[in-house]
């Protein structure tokens, strides 16, 4: 029997419609022509940082936890002095071993809930092999990083598989052996089908943002994934919503799990949220006042279609902003170096498709720009999800026409 352990105000499943299979099915390319008509209304909540901010007393330090001690050093050196919710009541279940579900919203430290617990089950046993399997190449890169700084100096070692880069090097990591493999459904498939990743050698698999994957069409890399694993493994699935289909997967895919939820609400209350009346005028008129402000210090604007994001990227650097895109038919290495720059702040406006909405972290973010209304409610959660993040406060606006 499945138990469920809730933290937070709004811990009820979310009554939001859900993708059907059909349309699951489909690449973000089929969606990127159409949008829910959703109420203009909905782009509209003033930022109301107290609300967030209620006390939450951690059950553990992560000097309780019982994992290493280098682990622990590694931990207080990237500055984490307190679990969040989800890291609290999350690392030990991971630890004793149980199948868990994480609901949880962007941002909550979700990805140091699993790293810190598996990082100390390989501490040991030094054979053991963990799988991480996400949605885009960008948050299985940002992951690795990660992961790296929690191992550093322990000499253990990942590979980190994802499309749109070169197979030769990641073949070329994978003949080393590596305690960490974290990719893209469709290339670890590939990687699986040459043989250079053997599944039967995995005893664990962390599924993140799940609900993007199922989104996106990867159901199915999914299942062949499952099916070639070891019936005894750990199975640990994260997930921003839950659907009918998120919930039939939980069924199909783990045993007995322990779910935590610290679902707050749909977004977060450190973000104030309005719209830009166009009404007839120039989009990109009133784009461009609107960065020349003061307070536009790091601006992530949203896209519809990749022809789009780049025509407005080029358009942008013509007047004289520092700005640049991330899209699918961008190369690897220049995506890579498009995220960077704006995360270092070399860039002060990045334009992007919906590839870049979910799980990544980029710190400081003061706004983020619906230029284009995303196709559905939740897609507009996750855009959003950008700014606001851990303690600071952003602010939304969304151009409604």
């Amino acid at each position: 029997m499945k138990q469920t352990r809730s933290y937070g105000r709004n811990t009820h499943r979310p009554s939001r419609p859900s993708f059907s299979r059909t349309r699951a099915a489909k690449s973000p390319r089929s969606r990127a022509g159409y949008s829910q008509n959703i109420n203009a209304s909905r782009f509209i909540n003033k930022a109301n940082p107290s609300v967030e901010k209620e006390v939450f007393v951690p059950v553990h330090a992560f000097a309780d936890f019982a994992i290493a001690e280098n682990l622990k050093t590694n931990i207080r050196a990237k500055g984490y002095t307190t679990p969040t919710p989800i890291q609290d009541h999350m690392i030990p279940l991971i630890l004793e071993g149980h199948d868990v579900v994480g609901i949880a919203n962007t941002g909550t430290g979700k990805t140091g809930a699993f790293l810190i617990p598996l990082i100390q089950r390989v501490l040991t046993n030094t054979r053991e092999k963990v799988l991480i399997v996400v949605p885009t190449r960008e948050l299985a890169i940002q992951i690795d990083e990660e992961f790296k700084s929690f191992v550093s100096g322990m000499r253990m070692f990942s590979a980190c598989c994802v499309g749109g880069a070169s197979i030769g090097k990641q073949i070329s990591e994978l003949r080393h052996y590596n305690s960490f493999v974290i990719g893209t459904p469709g290339r670890i498939k590939d990687l699986v089908q040459r043989k250079y990743i053997k599944l039967e050698t995995f005893n664990t698999i962390v599924l993140d943002e799940a609900d993007r994957m199922l989104d996106m069409g990867f159901i199915a890399d999914m299942r062949t994934i499952m099916q070639s694993m070891p019936v005894k493994r750990n199975t640990l699935f994260f997930s921003a919503t839950i659907s009918r289909e998120i919930d039939a997967l939980i069924k199909e895919f783990l045993t007995n799990p322990k779910t935590v939820s610290v679902k707050t609400g749909d977004t977060s209350k450190n973000i104030d949220q309005d719209v830009i009346r166009v009404e007839g005028k120039s989009k990109m008129e009133l784009l461009q006042n609107l960065l020349k402000q003061k307070e536009f210090h790091k601006v992530l604007i949203f896209g519809r279609t990749k022809f789009g994001v780049e025509k407005l990227s080029k358009t942008l650097v013509e007047r004289g902003f520092r700005a640049d895109s991330i899209h699918g038919d961008k190369v690897h290495a220049r995506r890579q170096r498009a995220l960077t720059a704006f995360k270092e702040g070399r860039v002060q406006i990045l334009i992007a498709t919906d590839v870049a909405a979910r799980g990544l972290d980029i710190p400081n973010v003061t706004h983020v720009i619906n230029f284009d209304i995303p196709a559905t409610y939740d897609d507009y959660v996750h855009r959003i999800g950008r700014t606001g993040r851990g303690d600071k406060t952003g602010k939304a606006l969304t151009f409604v026409e």
